[in-house]
């Protein structure tokens, strides 16, 4: 009667087994966790631009077109904004050619920044608005 070698996996084996499945989970979990932190982003910076947006679409109707400076917050703080409007001078144009009491266009620029900790992440507009005469006041706070 002849013995027949055991069949099965030395303890080396099973050491190496494991060890690669502890990094192949590794690299799944470091992938996961980067994938949330991308959506986030994502998330966060959709609601930046719909806030600008807003403001935006509010620039001429709840806020006057007129040049100067304003800031404010949304959520509760956890975005802020700033705006700056100033007059557009078309460098094409000669000077003579501008009408102070007619049409006038304005530079738009708003930053919207947010983040708890950290640099903060920034989401910059700048746009043209056209200003008609009979429109005029301060910029509200």
């Amino acid at each position: 009667m002849t013995r027949g070698r055991q069949r099965g996996y030395t303890l080396i084996e099973v050491i190496v087994a494991f060890a690669v499945l502890g990094v192949a989970l590794m690299l799944l979990l470091g992938t996961l966790s980067n994938g949330t932190r991308q959506v986030r982003w994502a998330a966060d910076s959709g609601r930046a631009a719909l806030h600008a947006q807003s403001l935006l679409d509010g620039l001429g109707i709840e806020m006057p077109v007129v040049p100067g400076r304003a800031d404010g917050t949304f959520e509760d703080g956890r975005y802020r904004w700033a705006l700056e409007i100033t007059p557009y001078v078309d460098p094409a144009l000669p000077p003579a050619l501008v009408d102070p009491a007619g049409q006038q266009l304005f530079e738009i620029a708003l930053d919207v920044d947010w983040g708890e900790r950290g640099p903060r992440e920034r989401l910059q507009v700048h746009t043209l608005r056209l200003r008609t005469p009979d429109v005029a006041g301060p910029l509200l706070p």
